[in-house]
C-alpha cells in the first residue's frame, strides 16, 4: 500500500506542479477542469445515482464550467452561491444527518454540486491569475490545517470532533491545524515571503485581526468540507470516494477540504 501511494504521489505531483509552476494560465485551467469533471463523477456516484449516471453527471458538469467561461458568468456570483451552500447546508447536514442520496435531498445535491464543483474551478483559475505564489497559499492552508491537525490529533487527540461520521477526528486536531495555519500564515504576512499571497492580501486588505479571523473561518470550513464528504461516504458504505488514485482513494478524497475553502478564501478578500 506504501508503495502504491509514493508512486501514485511522484505521478501526481510530476504532472501537478510543473504545469502548476511553470505553464500558462489556460494549461493550468485545463487541468484543474479534468479534477473538477472526476470529482463531479464521484459526487454523483457517492449519491447513489445508478448506470450511466455519474458520467452524464460529469459532462454535463464540464458543459456548465465551459459555459460559465465562454458567457462571462461573473465568478464572484458563483462563489456566494458555494458559500451559502457551505455556509447554511453544511453545518445543517452535518448535524442533523439526513439520508443526503434519496429523494428532494439527492435531487438538491446533484443541481449544487455543481455550483460548488464550477465555483471551485473558477477560484482556482482567478488564484492562478493572481500569481503562483497565491494559488499555492491558498492551498497551503487547506495542507496546513490538515497537516497540523494530523500531529496534533495524534500526540493530544482525546475528544472526539464528529464520532459518527469520522471517529479519527478530534478537538484537539483541530485546533492544531488552526494554530499551524495561524503561525505560518502570521510568518508569510510580516516576512513578505513570496508576495502577493493569501495571507499578505487579508492583511492588506483587513489589516492584522480580521486577517486572522478570515483565517480561522477557512479552516473552520475546510473542517466542514472534509466532514461533508465523510458523511457522504459513511452513508454510501464506501471508504474511499472512488479508485482513481491508487493508495490515495478518488480525487474527492484530496479535495474535500478545498471545495469550500476556495471560494469562500476570495469572497473575504472583499
Amino acid at each position: 500500500m506504501l508503495k502504491t501511494r509514493v508512486i501514485t504521489a511522484i505521478v501526481l505531483l510530476a504532472v501537478l506542479v510543473p504545469i502548476t509552476l511553470f505553464a500558462p494560465v489556460g494549461a493550468f485551467g485545463a487541468l484543474i477542469g479534468f479534477v473538477v469533471v472526476f470529482a463531479a463523477w464521484e459526487w454523483a456516484r457517492l449519491l447513489k445515482v445508478g448506470g450511466a449516471g455519474p458520467v452524464a453527471y460529469a459532462v454535463f458538469t464540464a458543459l456548465v464550467l465551459i459555459l460559465s467561461t465562454f458567457l462571462g458568468v461573473a465568478p464572484k456570483g458563483l462563489f456566494q452561491m458555494a458559500a451559502i451552500f457551505w455556509v447554511l447546508v453544511g453545518p445543517f447536514a452535518l448535524l442533523r444527518k439526513p439520508v443526503l442520496a434519496t429523494g428532494l435531498w439527492q435531487v438538491f445535491l446533484l443541481f449544487a454540486g455543481i455550483v460548488v464543483f464550477v465555483a471551485c474551478w473558477h477560484a482556482l483559475v482567478a488564484a492562478r491569475t493572481v500569481g503562483v505564489a497565491f494559488v499555492l497559499s491558498l492551498l497551503l492552508v487547506v495542507w496546513l490545517a490538515d497537516i497540523g491537525a494530523y500531529f496534533a490529533g495524534k500526540a493530544l487527540g482525546r475528544h472526539k470532533l464528529a464520532p459518527s461520521i469520522s471517529p479519527g477526528k478530534t478537538w484537539e486536531g483541530a485546533i492544531g491545524g488552526w494554530v499551524a495555519v495561524i503561525v505560518i500564515g502570521s510568518i508569510a504576512a510580516a516576512s513578505q515571503v513570496f508576495a502577493p499571497t493569501l495571507f499578505t492580501a487579508y492583511v492588506e486588505h483587513r489589516g492584522w485581526l480580521k486577517a486572522l479571523v478570515a483565517l480561522t473561518v477557512l479552516v473552520a470550513f475546510s473542517v466542514i468540507g472534509d466532514l461533508f464528504e465523510s458523511l457522504m461516504k459513511r452513508q454510501a458504505s464506501v471508504k474511499d470516494s472512488s479508485g482513481l488514485l491508487p493508495g490515495h482513494g478518488g480525487v474527492m478524497d484530496r479535495i474535500d477540504a478545498l471545495l469550500p475553502v476556495l471560494p469562500i478564501a476570495l469572497l473575504l478578500l472583499g
